[in-house]
């Protein structure tokens, strides 16, 4: 049995790949997800049959090999690894040189920021592929897939169990 890190990461994995798909049967669909121990949820207007539909196609997809649909474009760890990257890059124009103010330094920060920015996808796909995603579901299972409705809110609890 994984210990829960590596559960995590699994669960997070089949998370991506049924948003990748969900996003290909409803392109304009605006939908978030959230890894959990035990599975993770899906937050948005969709049917219950189509995210049980999709987490079980993705879960079969990534027991046949299909790795890639593990890393999402749109995943936090993007989100994050940007926001480090720029900031502590445009810290960095503060901290370095002696320009008169910080009015002088502003076009700098931001064009070091831009290229910072552009830089962590690669990185943020990389620690996605290597760190916070892992597609090794071997004994895996869609358990259950649970309808909440939070206000006007939609959650989907996907149940991931394991044999």
């Amino acid at each position: 049995m994984p210990n829960v890190v590596d559960i995590i990461r699994q669960n997070h994995a089949l998370e991506h790949a049924t948003m990748h798909i969900l996003s290909r049967r409803h392109p304009y669909l605006r939908l978030a997800g959230r890894s959990t121990v035990g599975g993770f949820l899906i937050y948005g207007p969709v049917d219950t049959r189509d995210v049980a539909a999709a987490a079980s196609e993705a879960l079969a997809r990534l027991q046949q090999g299909e790795a890639y649909l593990a890393v999402h474009p749109r995943c936090g760890t993007n989100l994050a690894v940007t926001a480090v990257m720029a900031g502590g890059a445009a810290f960095g124009v503060g901290v370095v040189g002696r320009p008169k103010s910080r009015l002088d330094r502003l076009p700098l920060a931001l064009a070091v920021a831009t290229v910072a920015a552009l830089l962590a996808q690669p990185v943020g796909h990389k620690l996605q592929e290597r760190i916070t995603t892992s597609p090794e579901l071997e004994g895996a299972f869609i358990q259950e897939v649970i309808r909440m409705e939070r206000g006007r809110i939609t959650v989907h609890k996907v149940v991931v169990g394991r044999e």
